[in-house]
């Protein structure tokens, strides 16, 4: 049996996340039914994570055992031409057999994209959120770097998938803008459910004046939701990177 991984990439607006439901349209049933009839028979993928719906993937990890012979480096191509427009298989590569999307990874990294004008872009609509109030970038970039280290951070996740832990390592949180665009990149080796939307919401918190940045150690040492930002909405969530060993890390970072 073989384990094939795949890097594709996807705008999550039509879709109801990642995983698969049992009404609601997702990417990785999608991505089944068409590997599934290039392969010959049924085909359950493993994804690197759980994004939730309208959040998107510029670079996203998944993989799935076969029998089929057919070449790896004609798999894109294949899934391609049965996919819908919005999903893009970029890359295959014959995975070890022990290897799983999720539980191999070594870290990820999403961008949180903020378009701050008072007049709103139509092309921009779910593809970055849309927030009109004036905003202090240097208090934003202050805030961010609070998050970085190893935290218990309860204090900016929604209830929801339960963990083990919820203590993450974050390697980097910075923003950046240009124009009217403000970008958070933030890479972690793990992230709690809505953990990336939570931080984004008590970083643009500061950048509204409505908590300090030096604060934020003692509100994730408190770890009440209730104190932290709110919860962005997920259009302006992207995964852009993830990491592995091997050559399926070759892969994913071509």
């Amino acid at each position: 049996m073989r384990n094939i991984a795949l890097r594709l990439t996807y705008d999550g607006t039509r879709y109801h996340g990642w995983q698969v439901q049992k009404k609601d349209i997702t990417v990785a049933e999608t991505l089944e039914t068409a590997l599934s009839k290039i392969c010959e028979h049924p085909v359950k993928v493993v994804g690197c994570g759980r994004t939730d719906a309208g959040v998107h993937a510029l670079r996203y990890c998944a993989n799935f055992k076969t029998d089929s012979t057919i070449p790896t480096d004609r798999i894109p191509l294949a899934a391609n031409a049965l996919l819908p427009f919005d999903i893009a298989v970029t890359h295959a590569v014959d995975a070890p057999e022990d290897f799983n999307s999720i539980l191999s990874c070594i870290k990820k990294e999403y961008i949180y994209r903020l378009y701050n004008r008072r007049i709103r872009d139509p092309f921009l609509n779910d593809r970055a959120c849309f927030y009109p109030s004036v905003l202090d970038l240097e208090r934003m970039k202050e805030a961010a770097k609070f998050f970085e280290g190893t935290h218990d951070f309860r204090a900016v996740r929604s209830v929801g998938t339960e963990t083990s832990t919820t203590v993450r390592t974050v390697y980097w949180c910075q923003l950046e803008q240009e124009d009217d665009l403000i970008s958070m990149r933030i890479c972690a080796d793990g992230f709690l459910y809505n953990m990336v939307r939570a931080i984004m919401g008590t970083v643009v918190y500061a950048g509204l004046g409505k908590l300090e940045p030096e604060n934020i150690p003692l509100l994730l040492k408190n770890g009440d939701r209730r104190l932290t930002g709110p919860t962005m909405p997920p259009q302006g969530l992207y995964m852009s990177r993830v990491w592995y060993e091997g050559a399926v890390g070759e892969m994913m970072m071509k």
